[in-house]
């Protein structure tokens, strides 16, 4: 392994993307410079930034450097689609501790490029530097707004609430891979001794270990709905789990909202790892975050284009504001919907 300490910052930053070309005609001059130029005339941008800090929001025991490359990039652009844009160009900052090689960062990268590359994403600047307390990552993304871009305060009463692929599968993906987390340091403990290799049990599972590890943002909906003529009135990706984003239409549109648990899409494994864990699948369809899906609103006259795309799902409509945000069980009982998603600052006991 080679110490990052030969190369140096810039070193390093020059290792790890002198092979990097700019794809897009608006990005003037990329890494290399104090800044970053761009050009864009009589056009809106959209610039987002996510920070992912190991111990909070990924683990290295099971999360392989490449696929920590990937998914950073694709938490970016799902921001990016979810006001109905298309991801242009990333910077990309980093602390990192002595424990990392350079082979290490050439791996992250690659997966930072494979998501750049299948989006057509430039990365065009950012930073690196030391930490001691494990590693964070900090993207800011920018992306080229539609004519009008998608806010989350469209909703209007009547308005159709359609959700794109499943719910809970990203986290049923990390309560399995906490499962065996568990079991692999268990058995080292009790045979300190025992070097043989530790095999985790993810049969017939693989489905929703990708859905934790490598995400998908969800560019190819926004193209869908785009083809069909669909303006969603107001959309947002699904990063702290559907009631809380759900909440975050309802609250910032002043409306309401019903939606309906038996519509809710799930997939197969999801529900077969819940019950494996004596969970209610629908309390994490709900709750569980990192989906990375779109939850959007559609007047009700597109209700049957939306029922012509594949990969979209109904669950519910917007109501007026006094009627509060309600979840219709499939007994037909009604519960308020409560922000029960992913919340790192929140306190813990």
């Amino acid at each position: 392994m080679t110490e990052i300490s030969k190369l140096g910052e810039f070193g390093l930053i020059n290792h790890l993307t002198s092979d990097i070309k700019p794809k897009n005609k608006e990005t003037i001059c990329g890494i290399g410079d104090d800044c970053a130029v761009l050009n864009y005339q009589n056009r809106q941008l959209l610039v987002t930034t996510d920070m992912l800090m190991e111990g909070v929001h990924f683990d290295l025991t099971y999360m392989p450097l490449k696929h920590l490359g990937y998914k950073s990039a694709m938490v970016n652009f799902s921001d990016i689609f979810a006001m109905g844009g298309m991801p242009k160009q990333i910077t990309i900052s980093m602390a990192i501790s002595k424990r990392f090689s350079v082979e290490d960062m050439e791996d992250f990268y690659a997966g930072l490029q494979l998501a750049c590359d299948k989006w057509g994403v430039d990365i065009i600047g950012g930073d690196t530097t030391s930490s001691l307390t494990g590693m964070a990552i900090s993207i800011t993304a920018i992306g080229e707004a539609s004519d009008t871009p998608i806010l989350r305060k469209g909703a209007q009463p009547t308005n159709l609430i359609c959700v794109s692929g499943d719910l809970g599968a990203a986290y049923m993906g990390l309560q399995l891979l906490e499962r065996e987390k568990a079991v692999y340091y268990q058995q080292l403990k009790d045979n300190p001794n025992d070097k043989s290799d530790f095999q985790p049990e993810f049969a017939g599972k693989e489905y929703i270990i990708e859905r934790q590890l490598k995400p998908e943002a969800r560019g190819d909906i926004i193209a869908k709905l785009n083809a069909t003529g669909i303006h969603p009135t107001a959309m947002i990706d699904i990063s702290d789990g559907l009631s809380s984003e759900l909440l975050h239409i309802c609250t910032q549109s002043h409306c309401g909202c019903r939606i309906y648990e038996k519509e809710l899409p799930i997939d197969y494994q999801t529900a077969v790892m819940a019950e494996e864990l004596g969970m209610n699948v629908t309390t994490f369809a709900l709750n569980g975050g990192e989906d990375y899906e779109l939850l959007f609103t559609v007047p009700i006259g597109d209700k049957e284009k939306i029922e012509s795309i594949d990969g979209i799902q109904m669950i519910g409509y917007i109501t007026e504001e006094k009627y509060g945000c309600q979840l219709i069980t499939r007994d037909n009982n009604e519960f308020e919907i409560k922000a029960q998603g992913w919340n790192p600052l929140k306190e813990t006991k």
